[in-house]
């Protein structure tokens, strides 16, 4: 930019990010997230789960967790809920916030698409958004237990690290997407359509979620 300002080229940041949005370009050098990490431990919501991934049945235990995702020049919030049982994705939300709104809408989604069930354990980190009156108070309503990861050990939800991995490294774009919708298309493609019901998945013998759960119910006389 400052050579074409030496040399008479009136241009400035607004006009580049301009010039960039018209021709389809992202950033490459994305600045700092805003999703930190909990610097204060929560005793009083206990670690229930204790890296006890191996779940019987559907719907007893789901994790959530939030990580971030460039879009539109800038950071956008991806939180999901996951069931362990054959981790399958059961609810999703994007957000350029990485607010309680975001985990709220995660749940919400979850909840309904499950068919209202009682009584499951939800994991997650000890994130602000987690421990937040807001979502406590929609766990309460749903009639399902909390627990938490110890602060600064990622292996307490070590399944979601594990998507999340998966996600970044076999479908998101290295540049990011060139604006929210695009993002929330194609992670959705791959989160509900893809890794649930195609992508073989270690834990499931090979298996996709979805059709690990479909095996269950066939086995169990469950239509």
């Amino acid at each position: 930019m400052g050579m074409l300002q030496e040399n008479g080229v009136e241009i400035g940041r607004y006009k580049v990010r301009t010039l960039m949005r018209e021709a389809g370009l992202v950033c490459k050098q994305p600045g700092p997230h805003a999703y930190k990490q909990a610097t204060v431990e929560r005793p009083d919501i206990p670690n229930v789960l204790d890296r006890q991934f191996d779940v019987e049945s559907p719907n007893l235990v789901w994790c959530g967790d939030i990580t971030y995702i460039w879009a539109q020049s800038r950071w956008y919030y991806l939180a999901v809920v996951l069931d362990l049982h054959a981790r399958r994705v059961v609810g999703w939300a994007l957000s350029p916030k990485a607010d309680t709104a975001l985990v709220v809408k995660a749940l919400d989604m979850a909840y309904e698409q499950r068919g209202r069930p009682q009584k499951v354990l939800f994991h997650s980190d000890q994130g602000s958004q987690y421990t937040s009156r807001y979502f406590r108070q929609r766990l309460w309503r749903y009639r399902m237990q909390q627990s938490m990861s110890r602060r600064g050990n990622c292996w307490d939800n070590a399944p979601m690290e594990r998507l999340f991995r998966s996600l970044k490294s076999e479908w998101i774009p290295a540049t990011g997407y060139v604006s929210a919708t695009e993002a929330k298309r194609d992670i959705s493609d791959y989160l509900m359509s893809y890794y649930n019901h195609q992508r073989p998945h270690q834990h499931n013998k090979g298996l996709a979620p979805a059709r690990a759960e479909e095996q269950l119910n066939l086995l169990s006389g469950i239509s």
